[in-house]
């Protein structure tokens, strides 16, 4: 019986190194969606819903759309000087990631 638990406990952890293994480096990705977005000085402004980044730009020709969505983006809508991306889960972490660059 203990080498049952022993051998699930080792699985178990095997698959966590795995899941951590696989998980993307989320500095790296905002690091990137902003040199996607024509960088931080191209950004002058951001707002968040649920899943959707809305990022209002001083040149959005800047903006490397196919880039975006090499991230991960489900969507990319652009009205004017705006871009509004649909994320899964990470639209919030993301706001808060960037303004944080802003101030360095």
């Amino acid at each position: 019986m203990l080498k049952y638990i022993i051998i699930i406990v080792v699985l178990i952890i095997i698959a966590l190194v795995v899941i951590k293994a696989n998980k993307p480096d989320f500095k790296y990705e905002a690091n990137k969606l902003v040199e996607y977005l024509g960088g931080i000085k191209n950004i002058t402004n951001m707002e968040v819903s649920v899943s959707r980044f809305k990022v209002t730009l001083k040149d959005p020709s800047k903006v490397n759309k196919e880039g975006i969505q090499k991230l991960g983006a489900r969507g990319i809508v652009e009205i004017d000087n705006t871009i509004k991306i649909i994320f899964q889960d990470d639209a919030k972490k993301l706001k808060k990631y960037i303004e944080q660059l802003n101030k360095d």
